[in-house]
């Protein structure tokens, strides 16, 4: 389980990341730019994913600890 939080928590960081780069550059990569619901609102569907990876990094290391 710590493992899934882990990979999902490095996911969502990544993909904030790229919504992050595509909305200040000229890449056009990422998840964000692609979904139609967050059309306009990319910086902050960005920064959401940025703070749900660094919670599910939290939520892992709690898992760990309190499994070992």
């Amino acid at each position: 389980m710590k493992q899934l939080l882990e990979v999902l928590g490095f996911l969502a960081v990544v993909q904030g990341v790229a919504g992050l780069v595509t909305e200040f550059s000229d890449w056009d990569w990422g998840l964000v730019r692609r979904i139609g619901l967050l059309d306009g609102y990319e910086v902050y569907g960005s920064i959401a994913l940025l703070v749900l990876g660094v919670a599910l990094f939290a939520a892992a290391e709690n898992r760990g600890q309190s499994s070992g």
